[in-house]
């Protein structure tokens, strides 16, 4: 893509320590765009309210564009937004905290549109990982754009979730643009990118630090309507996002669990906050008004996977053992006090369920139950 003056300045702009939004819209506004603020004198930057680090980095070297800057704007699918581009997203605008810019990979026109943030664990259960597909697949489907943060879990289930519905889905991160992390989702990251967009306000090369999260996470949850948490522990990151959501006046959604769950007790305490107890995908559309384009929500489609009903031709001592096990994690000294049963045929029939796809290990020499079902109540 042709690079412009304004593309490269917004990219130096970026790397500007200490300037904020409000300080940056006042020098807009008297130096005449980014490009004027870069070419402007030091004595007419402070007179636009800069502060003397920021005015002393743009007078130096280092503001000059980089190589990479230009190669990456020269690129098929890059853009670069400024807060004040018509294209910036308006809900991110609208909450006072927004980036100075944008680096998009992708299409930009994709942060328009209307979208629900799914956010969780790192670390989820089978179960979690197959309630983030079913229900980003579904949604997606309905015509929301999933946005998520890239992340091993939860995250990656969503966009894949959406990216199987074919539609278009966001991946926010805390690190610069061509930086992708986690390394295993670059894949991933580029799928992304042919249907939706991988966004970030952090410059050319800035590695993932722990502190970019939250930042991270505001971005997030200020692009969208709301955000769905599907598992959580108390002290997650996603609560974060959860929480931002809710003082920027968006709507929050938790998923419940079994109370034996330690991923389950983020999402209860969020509930127990206001969030709204989310049992399907239609819950979340009812809280959002947000109707598929006849203005009906569609029923939704089976499941993928088993179905939360057991096969017919289910051995019988098989049927017992789950129906023994219910939804709560349990080992096998607690399946051998509900069954009868002896300890070894336990472990061999728990054996072939969890080959099946019926039962998942969990932590501690237990087993939980995997329950699949469609996304929508009806």
């Amino acid at each position: 893509m042709p690079i412009t003056a304004d593309g490269l300045a917004w990219a130096a702009l970026t790397r500007a320590p200490e300037l904020t939004v409000p300080q940056l819209a006042t020098a807009l506004e008297t130096l005449g765009g980014p490009a004027g603020i870069l070419e402007a004198s030091d004595a007419m930057r402070a007179r636009a309210g800069l502060v003397p680090s920021t005015r002393a980095f743009l007078a130096s070297d280092a503001a000059q564009p980089t190589a990479a800057e230009r190669r990456w704007l020269e690129a098929p699918n890059h853009v670069l937004l400024g807060f004040s581009d018509a294209a910036f997203p308006t809900l991110l605008r609208s909450t006072g905290d927004a980036p100075i810019a944008l680096y998009v990979d992708g299409c930009a026109a994709a942060l328009g549109a209307p979208q629900l943030a799914i956010v969780g664990s790192r670390n989820p259960t089978a179960q979690g990982r197959d309630t983030a597909y079913g229900f980003a697949k579904y949604l997606s489907q309905q015509g929301l754009t999933i946005t998520s943060g890239l992340a091993i879990g939860i995250d990656t289930e969503a966009h894949r979730g959406s990216l199987a519905a074919t539609g278009a889905t966001i991946a926010v991160l805390g690190s610069g643009i061509d930086v992708i992390y986690p390394g295993e989702n670059a894949a991933l990251a580029a799928s992304i990118a042919a249907c939706g967009a991988v966004i970030t306000e952090f410059p050319l090369g800035t590695p993932p630090r722990r502190e970019h999260f939250p930042r991270r996470n505001r971005v997030i949850a200020a692009l969208t309507l709301g955000t769905l948490v599907v598992e959580a522990a108390r002290r997650s990151g996603s609560l974060i996002t959860a929480r931002l959501a809710g003082e920027y006046g968006r709507e929050v959604f938790a998923i419940p669990g079994s109370i034996h769950n330690p991923l389950a007790r983020g999402c209860h305490a969020l509930i127990r906050q206001g969030a709204t107890l989310t049992e399907s995908a239609d819950d979340v559309l009812r809280e959002l008004r947000f109707p598929d384009d006849s203005g009906v929500v569609a029923p939704a489609p089976a499941a993928e996977g088993p179905s939360a009903a057991e096969p017919a031709a289910m051995d019988k001592d098989h049927k017992i053992l789950l129906d023994a096990l219910g939804f709560d994690p349990a080992d096998v000294d607690t399946l051998v006090a509900r069954t009868g049963f002896k300890a070894e045929a336990v472990s061999s029939m728990m054996l072939i369920l969890e080959l099946e796809g019926h039962v998942q290990a969990a932590p501690g020499g237990r087993y939980s139950r995997v329950a699949r079902s469609g996304w929508s109540e009806r």
